[in-house]
């Protein structure tokens, strides 16, 4: 994750952009206190879509939940494994 203020943002844009799309950084420019703004490539922005589209269904949460206990409770995850 990169920091920078807005007036080093400005200088120094192009450098900020190949940075964020070619490394995958993420890239936060302060504004001021408690103020800012967040910079990252497409695919990531995507990726996050993604994952919240999975977490947001009931069907993926509860599946997520039982993994969740089973690491927990050191259950095997063989016999799921085997099921796909």
């Amino acid at each position: 994750m990169l920091t920078t203020t807005i007036s080093e943002f400005r200088k120094n844009i192009k450098s900020y952009f190949d940075k964020v799309s070619k490394n995958f950084e993420t890239l936060i420019i302060n504004r001021g206190k408690d103020n800012g703004v967040v910079i990252m490539s497409l695919d990531e922005y995507y990726s996050l879509l993604a994952t919240n589209h999975e977490l947001g269904s009931s069907k993926n949460e509860k599946r997520l939940d039982a993994a969740i206990e089973k690491l927990t409770n050191k259950q095997s995850f063989e016999k799921d494994l085997i099921d796909l």
